[in-house]
């Protein structure tokens, strides 16, 4: 069974799903869904349509350069069947993909711990544009976190009373019995 990609986003295209066009060069493209076929039809360039695997990895979203795929490439030389080749290979493809998502995820926390700086950054400078939006909000902050803290303590005190007054019962019921 060969598992081949979409010619326009790169994902998976199983056996029996999709869509295949031959040109009349018999160039084969290999569609996973409608919307991918409909893309190429409309002649968009995958790498500048936002959601394709190309598009992320000419932007720098995803990792481009890597040894690992190496081992993706199509290989159309046949192998005899032999079944330790294929545990090895098994194996072999296991471990390669346990390093590729390791190798993925240091490359997206890189990438992000750039962000975080930038995101700061920007949070600031738009702090300073609407700097007077948000002055009197702050002026306003002590009255509020103090109107809170007031209605925290008459909670808590009338708590306390309704504490009292069960525990007065209690014991004027207890007094009563004896």
């Amino acid at each position: 069974m060969r598992i081949d990609k979409c010619y326009f986003c790169s994902s998976p295209c199983y056996p029996g799903h999709g869509i295949m066009f031959v040109r009349n060069d018999s160039k084969q493209f290999r569609f996973c869904r409608s919307k991918c076929h409909r893309n190429f039809n409309k002649k968009r360039n995958p790498r500048k349509v936002a959601w394709t695997k190309s598009y992320r990895k000419s932007r720098g979203k995803e990792l481009a350069v890597d040894s690992t795929f190496e081992f993706e490439k199509r290989r159309n030389r046949p192998v005899k069947y032999d079944r330790d080749l294929m545990g090895k290979t098994i194996t072999a493809m296991q471990r390669v993909s346990q390093i590729k998502e390791r190798r993925e995820a240091t490359f997206h926390s890189n990438r992000m711990k750039d962000a975080k700086v930038v995101k700061k950054q920007q949070a600031r400078v738009e702090i300073e544009k609407s700097i007077e939006l948000l002055a009197p909000a702050v002026a306003r902050r002590e009255t509020v976190m103090q109107n809170v803290v007031d209605s925290a303590r008459e909670r808590i005190a009338a708590r306390k009373k309704a504490k009292e007054r069960i525990e007065a019962k209690k014991t004027v019921e207890f007094m009563e019995q004896d």
